[in-house]
């Protein structure tokens, strides 16, 4: 009896250091490490995580850059607006601003004002050169036409950020719950439930976790900071169509 116990005892001293190492080994593992021994199911989430992150970079330098571009014309455009004597001077230097929404509002209305100065809804009054127009619910629509193409574009590809600041942590709570089950699969394969086994797995889901907030999180910041410069921008651009449409009517409409 005793000698048994001797000899078992040997054999579990001989298996503790393979034991010991492996779970060495599995402390040790890095990041890098995880990713590259992950399921194929994670790595294809992560995969999947890493590709809206960088798109939702892009998407992000592109639009703070529009945006500036923006902000940065239209600030000289209104100057320009209300200093100029008369339409037609403006809109001569309106290519001037080719990244102006207030330009291309202007613009946009004073063809119409022309449109409708060629058309039926204009008549000459007395020796006055300007006519005099009716109908301003035209100009007031093709303002607004106008206004709306704008904003859309100022909206464009912002749902891909929306989208990635929503699903972005799902998607990585899959991998994380994927990766848990594998960890549970190798517990029942071994019979082992020792950090040699479990660290691979949980290892491979808590970056799952983690990607997926990297990515979700600037994504939202950024869609949220975009959104809200939108909505000052719309109301930019709706004053100074209400201050368009009132010039227009003061010099071009009869009794409206």
């Amino acid at each position: 009896m005793l000698l048994a116990l001797l000899l078992n005892s040997q054999k579990l001293f001989a298996q503790q250091p393979v034991v010991d190492e492996a779970a060495k080994e599995a402390v040790n593992m890095s990041a890098m490490d995880a990713i590259a021994h992950a399921s194929p199911i994670v790595q294809l989430t992560l995969f999947i995580l890493i590709a809206l992150s960088v798109i939702c970079w892009a998407i992000t330098f592109y639009k703070y850059k529009k945006y500036k571009e923006i902000t940065e014309s239209n600030e000289p455009f209104s100057d320009l607006f209300w200093k100029a004597k008369s339409l037609d001077d403006i809109f001569a230097d309106v290519s001037d601003y080719p990244k102006s929404t207030l330009a291309k509002v202007f613009k946009a209305g004073y063809l119409e004002l022309r449109k409708m100065a060629d058309s039926t809804l204009a008549e000459k009054e007395g020796t006055s050169s300007s006519p005099m127009l009716s109908g301003i619910d035209n100009l007031e629509r093709a303002i607004k036409k106008e206004i709306d193409k704008q904003i859309s574009s100022m909206e464009y590809r912002l749902n891909i950020l929306a989208t990635t600041g929503s699903t972005g942590p799902f998607i990585g709570l899959f991998g994380t719950v994927w990766g848990i089950m594998g960890a549970f699969q190798k517990i029942g394969a071994t019979g082992m439930a020792s950090l040699a086994v479990v660290a691979p797995g949980i290892s491979e889901a808590l970056i799952a976790t983690a990607i997926g907030l990297a990515a979700a999180i600037p994504a939202t910041v950024a869609y949220n900071y975009f959104l809200t410069k939108i909505r000052s921008h719309e109301v930019e651009l709706s004053n100074f169509a209400a201050d368009f449409l009132n010039i227009a009517k003061r010099n071009f409409f009869k009794g409206e």
